[in-house]
């Protein structure tokens, strides 16, 4: 069980009307039917999208992959354009169902009305918006559709998470809606384990375990992506009290790993260059500045420490 999601190449859209919508939807059907996919719940937004997948076959990325390329080839060609669509690869987290198949659900069904601020609550005023939103699944987990409207592609299992009977289920499913527009939105990717797992302490344990030792190309990529997940963690405890914002970006690329353009977006430079140079003329001033350098070095210490625990 995945958690699939992915962002057009410079933030840009994905979709510029309904036919592009429908368009995606099509691929997104005929992936599941080339692959074998099992699609639980789904949301289309401007620039980026959102997919709960189920994957019997072991083929996320072949199945994936294969959609994101079918789609932008059919974009491309439709709006008389070339070049990349897609922010590089889909993003997935893995998903221990049982645990949070019902917070995914609502989570990803809440983006058309989730506010920029992620300590905000959701607009009461929005719930009429969100129950006629048309590009995703949540008109079918809360019953607002006929049964001509719900995708043939699209699996109800996950509704009786919410319930044993389909009336019973999908009442408490719109109860556990309208909840999220009288108290703060949360993010429930906060909760990913390393960055990658949404489940409980024994089910991230199991799936480091598996990955251990594999040799598969996509286990070695999860692994690495695990390993880089738990030093940015370490080095987001070590920056706690942290005023200087040039050592935080410093900290977060030479110690934690982290992509330069990350950091970027993180800190609101423009690109990649602009925060390449405030870590070279960092650690230009700590061989100047005594201070500057101690402080980079208790930094180092600090986290090799950590690495050993």
């Amino acid at each position: 069980m995945y958690h699939v999601m992915a962002r057009g190449n410079e933030q840009k859209a994905i979709f510029h009307d309904d036919t592009d919508r429908k368009i995606f939807l099509n691929a997104l059907a005929q992936a599941r039917e080339q692959f074998g996919l099992v699609l639980h719940a789904y949301c289309l937004m401007s620039n980026h999208y959102h997919l709960a997948a189920q994957t019997p076959r072991g083929n996320l990325s072949q199945a994936m992959g294969w959609m994101q390329t079918t789609y932008s080839v059919r974009f491309n060609r439709r709006h008389v354009r070339s070049g990349h669509l897609f922010q590089g690869r889909f993003k997935a987290h893995l998903v221990e169902a049982d645990a949070y198949a019902r917070s995914l659900v609502m989570y990803i069904h809440l983006n058309p009305v989730r506010p920029h601020d992620k300590q905000g609550s959701i607009n009461p005023e929005m719930r009429d918006f969100l129950d006629g939103y048309p590009w995703s699944s949540h008109r079918v987990y809360a019953g607002l559709t006929n049964r001509k409207e719900v995708p043939a592609w699209l699996c109800l299992d996950w509704l009786w998470y919410f319930g044993h009977e389909p009336g019973t289920a999908r009442r408490e499913y719109r109860r556990q809606m309208d909840r999220c527009f009288v108290r703060p939105a949360s993010d429930l990717l906060e909760a990913a384990q390393g960055g990658l797992v949404l489940g409980g302490e024994r089910f991230w344990e199991a799936v480091k375990e598996r990955m251990a030792g594999s040799t598969g190309r996509e286990e070695i990529r999860w692994s690495s992506r695990a390993n880089q997940a738990e030093q940015a963690m370490r080095v987001e405890k070590l920056l706690m009290g942290e005023s200087d914002r040039r050592i935080e970006i410093w900290a977060r690329v030479r110690l934690g790993g982290e992509r330069l353009v990350n950091v970027a977006a993180r800190y609101g430079y423009s690109d990649a260059s602009g925060v390449h140079r405030v870590v070279e003329r960092l650690e230009a001033l700590a061989l100047e500045d005594p201070s500057v350098g101690v402080k980079i070095q208790k930094l180092r210490s600090l986290m090799d420490a950590a690495e050993l625990l």
